[in-house]
């Protein structure tokens, strides 16, 4: 089978043998995969990562031994793969692989094999270029599991690519008068189409002055994808508030430690999201995807998609396989 192989800043095509999968395992042709910042980081050297990446795609259930009923379905995945038993949350197993981003070979090829456990089956109703947000939209549906979001909160989204655009978008379905803020009044458009607030800025600096007049926030997401972003978010959170961290850079990140204690401030991670959750939302057609899609390319095209997607700015690129 084809795939995508990078190693040392380089991206090739190579050929590799199809998967071999035992009883709880599924090999799944992959059908549409989308390209994600972290593949971008990774790309740079995030995780010190070779291999096949590519972790957001719908596939279809080719082989699937002990699982007849899933033969030829259309299905989405969760990414993290726990080795040997486990008991707590996947997402978190110490010994676990993750789906083109930690030992484990991505959707970036004709085929991938996936535990069983892990597939979501994709609803008719929704099409493939809908189901392969099913994992970035489940990481911004994540925040709303972590905390109890209420309506009379004081929201905030600082960042508008793509997480941002899908944190704000998803929290407004707890919050209505989420703010969204960034750099780019195209994109903002994108959410304010589905009734999220924004705010366009020009350039970064002007946040640490709209910090100092704006009244502050109960919870504030950061997914700028800056290292910098964080003490930006400390800046417009209220004493007592919450900041949720999105941004995963190869770069490390230095953050104001005063503040953070003095106004007793939590910090919280959020990472990977519960995919059933999402393909609920998306089959009842609460979330609408499809202005964040910029482009689709053919898998030929690869190297041209991963070029688009790398430009500054960019929304969703797709690959058809």
């Amino acid at each position: 089978m084809r795939a995508i192989y990078f190693e040392d800043g380089e991206i090739n095509f190579v050929e590799r043998n199809k998967p071999q999968v035992a009883e709880g395992e599924a090999l799944l042709k992959v059908r549409l995969v989308g390209i994600c910042n972290t593949d971008i980081e990774l790309h740079k050297g995030y995780y010190g990562f070779s291999g096949v990446p590519g972790h957001e795609f719908v596939a279809e259930v080719e082989e699937c031994p002990g699982s007849p009923e899933l033969l030829g379905k259309r299905v989405v995945a969760d990414i993290n793969c726990p080795v040997g038993s486990f008991e707590g949350d996947p997402r978190h197993a110490a010994n676990r692989t993750v789906i083109g981003i930690v030992n484990h070979d991505g959707a970036f090829a004709e085929y991938l094999k996936v535990p069983v456990k892990n597939l979501v089956v994709v609803p008719d109703k929704v099409e493939d270029r809908v189901a392969v947000f099913a994992e970035p939209l489940a990481a911004g549906l994540e925040v709303s599991q972590q905390i109890h979001v209420t309506a009379d909160m004081r929201v905030m989204v600082l960042g508008d690519g793509k997480l941002g655009l899908l944190t704000a978008i998803a929290l407004k379905l707890y919050n209505p008068n989420v703010l969204l803020v960034g750099k780019h009044e195209e994109k903002l458009a994108i959410a304010a189409k589905q009734g999220v607030k924004t705010y366009c800025i020009s350039d970064p600096e002007e946040l640490t002055e709209l910090a100092s007049r704006w009244d502050k926030f109960d919870l504030v997401v950061e997914a700028t994808g800056s290292e910098q972003g964080i003490n930006y978010a400390l800046d417009f959170v209220r004493p007592e508030g919450t900041v949720v961290a999105k941004t995963t850079s190869h770069l490390p990140s230095s953050i104001n430690l005063a503040k953070l204690v003095v106004d007793e401030i939590s910090i919280i991670g959020s990472r990977c999201g519960n995919i059933g959750l999402v393909i609920s939302v998306l089959e009842q057609r609460l979330i609408d995807v499809s202005g964040l899609i910029e482009a689709e390319y053919d898998f030929t095209d690869f190297k041209r998609a991963f070029g688009q997607a790398m430009s500054k700015g960019a929304l969703k690129v797709l690959v058809r396989m």
